[in-house]
């Protein structure tokens, strides 16, 4: 039989001692235990993605509301006043599992609408008697200064996915959600709307698709029989990039070629993905 001593030595040392040795020297501040990290992941006893979700959990930490928030001029919200059947199209479009419910102005926020309360009602045939300020949630409202890691553990211990942001007067200055905070932790949280990587194009209604920013201009003016020109930029992202002239934030949304596009996702150094739509005045 072979001599276990045989083996390689670096096989023969434990996990306990990797990461004994790697941590042999204590960190006195971030950058010693960013380096700590680092060092443990090379040294494989952690993984890149966890390397990666540790890094933003720390960053979240230093990051406030303000800077992940849905700003009020870009908030999907509902009027509490509105026949629910003038509502439905609305929340079909939008497609959000919860909405802000308003009555007078933006700054009068009744309560959170969960979309699946709605459903009895409708099976029901009784949408036009539903009552919507019966069927509100209490809303949640924090200030943009509250730091993110505070954000989400009041959101775990109270069971809440959405918060209401208010400005330093008391009105609305935005919207945020858990999936919003914990993809500053884990990156993009896909869900049943985005595109699979080995397609470009996903249709989610008769008139409306999901298109991914990287989609060739060329595929894009094949698929859709538009003839958008592709001599500036290659992609259809490049393209809405530019009408923007900025990098847009979430839900922002351009018109062009008779096509509405909004952002669904981008990150601060591109888009990601597309909601396309007729334009209101090509329906």
């Amino acid at each position: 039989m072979a001599d276990d001593n045989s083996q390689e030595p670096h096989e023969r040392i434990s996990w306990f001692e990797r990461i004994a040795h790697v941590f042999s020297g204590e960190p006195r501040t971030r950058a010693d235990l960013q380096r700590l990290l680092t060092a443990a992941c090379a040294e494989k006893i952690i993984d890149g993605d966890a390397l990666r979700i540790i890094e933003g959990a720390l960053h979240v930490g230093d990051m406030q509301v303000r800077e992940i928030m849905v700003p009020r001029a870009q908030m999907d919200v509902l009027k509490a006043d509105v026949p629910l059947s003038k509502l439905l199209p609305k929340i079909i479009e939008t497609a959000h599992s919860r909405y802000p419910v308003v009555g007078e102005g933006l700054d009068n926020v009744l309560g959170i609408l969960l979309a699946k309360d709605l459903l009895p009602q409708i099976l029901k045939g009784e949408a036009d008697q539903v009552n919507i300020r019966s069927l509100l949630r209490p809303a949640v409202f924090v200030p943009e200064s509250k730091r993110l890691n505070v954000l989400l553990r009041e959101f775990r211990e109270n069971r809440n996915h959405m918060a209401v942001v208010i400005d330093e007067y008391g009105g609305v200055s935005g919207l945020v959600t858990i999936e919003d905070v914990l993809e500053e932790i884990v990156g993009d949280i896909e869900d049943e709307h985005d595109v699979d990587e080995d397609t470009y194009v996903r249709q989610i209604s008769e008139t409306d698709y999901l298109v991914r920013a990287l989609m060739p201009i060329e595929d894009f003016n094949e698929q859709f029989h538009t003839d958008f020109s592709d001599e500036e930029f290659d992609t259809i992202g490049g393209l809405i990039l530019q009408q923007f002239g900025y990098l847009p934030h979430r839900n922002e949304i351009a018109t062009v070629g008779g096509y509405q596009f909004r952002v669904l996702n981008a990150d601060n150094r591109q888009l990601h993905l597309l909601r396309m739509s007729p334009a209101p005045e090509a329906s």
